[in-house]
């Protein structure tokens, strides 16, 4: 019962996490290390995400319709390759690469070296500062549609540097989203959209690893914390997506900030060990 109790907290923290720019996968290796409970490992914090991404997929089932349809009908007919939907399919593609072929590349280094809470709370700070100065600097005049390859791979690149816990996947897209000019709304849709063939790969690679490996949880906490992030994920998106289209991301900077210097304080204090 208490792995229970514990795998409901954290798909709570999962599915509020996930979509807002303040790391999902450093939420879950600081609480738990504050509870006491230890680290959950990789494969149980990547699993877990594929509830969330499965709140992206219905939220976003009309639009994924949509852009897969298209894409794959221009494979056959080549009036449909200019659409903004097949492009917006090839863009989703391109800009998934980087992640993947890192996250394969690099898969004992993230599960070993990356989840070291001194790089968690450091890239809390960093790349939070980063998203601040992207969101007020940004030129804000770009929409969905002007979307191009560059750009894809660009915010595909940035989205990489998720890998490392602390980081955020949604952060750092929309950070390079609004560094190349963005409005809010649009850099925050395909974030989200391009982080579902990432989320959902990694999910699936590691389901092995649940059983055993560094995943301190078995099958049926780490599928209630799955459905538990599915549900309360999808409420979140509804809210950000309202909420980036009238304000600005300063106050999850300022949380950002503060969380990662205060996992860098409790560090040093000996409160929690890396």
């Amino acid at each position: 019962m208490w792995d229970l109790f514990k795998a409901v907290v954290l798909g709570t923290i999962q599915g509020l996490t996930e979509f807002l720019p303040i790391s999902s996968s450093a939420h879950l290796r600081i609480f738990p290390e504050l509870f006491g409970w230890g680290d959950p490992g990789a494969a149980f914090t990547a699993v877990i995400q594929i509830g969330t991404e499965l709140a992206v997929l219905i939220y976003f089932r009309k639009d994924i319709w949509t852009i897969g349809s298209s894409w794959v009908r221009s494979i056959f007919q080549p009036e449909h390759r200019g659409t903004l939907e097949t492009r917006m399919g090839w863009f989703i593609i391109v800009g998934s690469l980087p992640i993947v072929v890192l996250g394969v590349l690099l898969k004992d280094v993230i599960e070993r070296d990356f989840r070291n809470l001194w790089i968690v709370g450091v890239a809390l700070v960093v790349m939070g500062v980063v998203l601040g100065i992207a969101d007020r600097t940004s030129s804000d005049d770009k929409k969905i549609k002007h979307l191009t390859l560059r750009d894809s791979l660009l915010m595909g690149g940035a989205q990489a540097l998720a890998l490392i816990p602390g980081v955020s996947r949604s952060g750092a897209t929309i950070s390079m989203g609004r560094f190349l000019g963005f409005e809010r709304e649009a850099a925050t849709r395909f974030a989200f959209l391009l982080a579902i063939p990432a989320v959902v790969g990694a999910g699936i690679f590691e389901l092995k690893e649940i059983p055993h490996g560094d995943n301190s949880y078995g099958w049926g906490p780490t599928i209630l914390a799955t459905v538990v992030s599915f549900v309360v994920g999808y409420a979140a998106i509804a809210w950000l997506l309202r909420y980036v289209s009238t304000r600005s991301y300063t106050p999850f900077v300022l949380y950002r900030v503060v969380l990662g210097v205060a996992t860098l304080l409790l560090l040093t204090t000996g409160v929690l060990t890396a």
